[in-house]
């Protein structure tokens, strides 16, 4: 990801989510060196529009996963998939030990695509987004099987 994909970003994040980020919040992601961020284009060439995006960190042998979004117009083709499988070999390349994440616990697209690279529940943030909905914890082990289905 690239400043110049900022605007494309967080407009496809404030369309796919409840508590989207700010451009900003991505401009500070960029330039965290703990973070990980990348763009999913839909054409070839550095003026592809964005129809993905992946965030993540890395310390050390734990990596949490941010935030993931794909265009509306891009989903249930698998994109979604290829970026979780993009941020397994780039953790499983350094070695990563623990993974975790949280998502809304009634984002069950997401919470599918997460139990299918071995993601558990483990826990709940109640009221979490906007006070209104719970967040659902989950954490995958390195040891863990990764889902192809």
């Amino acid at each position: 990801m690239e400043v110049s994909d900022l605007d494309q970003v967080a407009d496809l994040d404030a369309s796919s989510r409840l508590t989207p980020w700010s451009r900003q919040a991505f401009l500070e992601e960029l330039q965290n060196p703990l973070s990980h961020c990348f763009t999913l284009k839909g054409e070839k060439g550095p003026n592809g529009h964005a129809i993905g995006f992946i965030c993540f960190r890395i310390v050390g042998e734990e990596s949490e996963l941010l935030s993931l979004a794909i265009h509306l117009q891009y989903r249930q083709r698998g994109w979604g998939k290829e970026l979780m499988k993009f941020y397994m070999d780039f953790c499983g390349q350094r070695n990563i030990k623990i993974f975790y994440l949280e998502t809304g616990i009634s984002n069950q697209p997401a919470i599918g695509l997460y139990r299918s690279f071995a993601y558990q529940p483990i826990g709940i943030r109640s009221k979490l987004y906007q006070g209104k909905e719970d967040a659902l914890l989950m954490m995958r082990r390195a040891s863990s099987q990764r889902g192809e289905t």
